[in-house]
């Protein structure tokens, strides 16, 4: 396939000659509305009503039992951690192939990753790879799941839901609950996303998700924690904003918490954006389909849900039969403005975290040395 065909395809899709980003945000609901509301109220930052409805929306949405909005994504991941009993000196498996995000959480807390491979079906954590690394190198004892050649705690497994692809939960659950390890899902990418008819972020007993400015729905910045229970969702509530006991007017906090409240201003954006989420997954989903049926039968395949999912298809991709194929077509989509981007390189591969225990990372490689995103605005509003 020339990549003029690619280019060509993208415009006519767009309808447009102009620079076409990879993701950008859409208003066309009340979100102006609701936030000059906010802005007459003069409740725009860490108080008002907006934020306690943008939680109980998300709330209904995600069938999470309590969901509780952060300044942004990282925040939400670092609170679901914290909340996972997570401790400095810990060892955290997780994947490679994901947003530095991910591990930045882990890195400011003073845990350690591990660094496993991911799924070719659903681009995220695989369980078989995490079972076998656990096989090899821990143990259960008396203290938790130890990692036997450091002697330090595996703590928790942190999947990270690529592209909005969830991975195998059912069997990471079970990999966790054979090794007394806690699931932190992170969700950022996958709002809007099913695996077995659950919600992302609901099955593990943590969830974080994202609103940044090019994520599904937006509120600017901003992130959500999703809690398994009622009560760890009313203490993850407490921690975010200061720990700060319930008063008219005294201020005394029972325990060191975070500064992590998302303001008024943003929750308002977020709560026009859940009014039209459906309609904008529909049409990623439509986006999706076109693409597939443009590269059907072609050298570039395109990265479709797993048959266990429904995915909200965030940021379409391919994977490119060669490594020199992905450069030609970055290259020459980018220099005529139609913005196309390769993965994240591996975590393993950045100073900070260079010496990080890994596992057998042969599929994580090859994604990052054969995979693109594509533009991935949904199309049917405008574009």
């Amino acid at each position: 396939m020339k990549v003029t065909s690619i280019i060509e395809f993208v415009r006519d899709t767009y309808k447009t000659n102009e620079f076409i980003p990879l993701h950008a945000p859409a208003f066309n609901g009340n979100e102006k509305a609701y936030v000059t509301e906010a802005i007459d109220s003069t409740f725009v930052s860490s108080v008002g009503k907006f934020v306690d409805d943008f939680e109980q929306k998300v709330e209904t949405y995600t069938g999470s039992a309590k969901a509780v909005a952060t300044v942004n994504g990282s925040a939400a991941l670092h609170t679901a951690l914290y909340m996972a009993d997570v401790k400095q000196g810990d060892l955290v498996i997780t994947q490679a192939l994901t947003f530095v995000a991910t591990c930045n959480a882990l890195y400011h807390m003073g845990a350690e990753p591990i660094f496993v491979d991911v799924s070719p079906v659903s681009l995220g954590l695989c369980p078989k790879a995490v079972r076998a690394f656990l096989s090899e190198h821990a143990e259960i004892t008396e203290t938790g799941c130890i990692h036997k050649s450091t002697g330090k705690r595996i703590k928790a497994v942190v999947p990270m839901h690529t592209f909005g692809h969830p991975v195998e939960l059912d069997e990471l659950v079970a990999v966790c609950l054979e090794w007394n390890l806690v699931l932190v899902e992170d969700a950022a990418e996958s709002l809007g996303s099913f695996y077995k008819g659950k919600h992302t972020g609901t099955v593990g007993d943590f969830g974080a998700v994202s609103f940044n400015g090019n994520k599904i729905i937006t509120t600017g910045g901003g992130g959500m924690v999703l809690c398994k229970t009622e009560e760890l969702g009313v203490r993850t509530k407490h921690v975010t904003t200061t720990a700060k006991a319930p008063h008219p007017y005294e201020f005394f906090h029972d325990e060191p918490g975070f500064n992590y409240r998302m303001p008024n201003l943003n929750a308002a954006l977020g709560c026009a954006q859940m009014e039209v989420i459906d309609t904008y997954l529909e049409q990623k989903r439509e986006l999706a389909n076109q693409y597939r049926h443009f590269f059907a039968g072609s050298e570039l395949k395109f990265v479709i849900e797993p048959e266990y999912a429904k995915s909200n298809y965030w940021l379409n991709a391919i994977i490119c039969s060669d490594v020199k194929l992905r450069e030609h077509i970055l290259k020459e989509t980018n220099t005529v403005g139609v913005m196309t981007r390769p993965i994240w390189q591996l975590m393993h591969r950045l100073p900070m975290f260079e010496n990080a225990i890994c596992g057998d990372l042969i599929q994580s490689k090859f994604i990052e040395a054969h995979l693109i995103n594509l533009p991935s605005t949904p199309v049917l509003r405008g574009c």
